[in-house]
């Protein structure tokens, strides 16, 4: 019986051992992921804070009350977005100044439509719910009636998905695919010979 090549071994035991790492990594990240949405539960019912300038990416202020100024509405975005009755159809974003020279001003979902039409809405004082938001991190949903709208459903810790279990089944049945596919090949070819 010939013995196994040493070369393919040694980069398949490599490829399993990190995958089996990048299973182990993804149920750390579970842990952690479920830890933040804790936080990020308690913070629901907490009061109202104070609309952050520049937000601290390690220390959002996510799902808690808070307010701002619109003092200039620069620009609209309408993306896919649910109304308080669960209706699907446009959130209607506005990019705002805030009147500070520093940060980067702020994101305000004011409302709800079925159409991609942007509001006639000119900025003012505006309450609400803090969110998570791509490029700023934070937006804020409104929680007041904007004229022409409807409300949108409240953003909830719930919206975010914890799927690291999942990555970690993956990772290890890759890992195992991955081992058998290879003690399999070898075993044929050596047999073969």
């Amino acid at each position: 019986m010939k013995q196994w090549p040493l070369v393919p071994t040694i980069l398949v035991a490599l490829a399993v051992a990190t995958m089996l790492g990048l299973g182990i990594w993804q149920l750390q990240r579970k842990a952690e992921k479920e830890a933040l949405l804790a936080r990020y539960e308690a913070a629901v019912g907490l009061p109202a804070v104070s609309w952050p300038a520049v937000p601290d990416p390690d220390a959002l202020p996510l799902f808690r009350k808070s307010a701002l100024m619109c003092v200039n509405v620069i620009g609209w975005q309408s993306v896919s977005g649910t109304n308080a009755d669960g209706k699907a159809g446009f959130a209607h974003i506005a990019s705002c100044q805030t009147g500070g020279a520093e940060g980067p001003g702020a994101k305000v979902a004011v409302g709800w439509s079925e159409r991609p039409v942007a509001p006639k809405w000119q900025g003012g004082a505006v309450s609400g719910i803090i969110a998570p938001e791509n490029k700023q991190l934070i937006k804020l949903v409104a929680t007041d009636d904007v004229e022409g709208l409807q409300r949108l459903a409240a953003p909830s810790p719930e919206q975010i998905p914890n799927n690291h279990l999942l990555y970690a089944i993956q990772w290890f049945i890759f890992a195992t695919a991955a081992a058998i596919i290879y003690v399999l090949a070898v075993r044929k070819r050596t047999q073969a010979s």
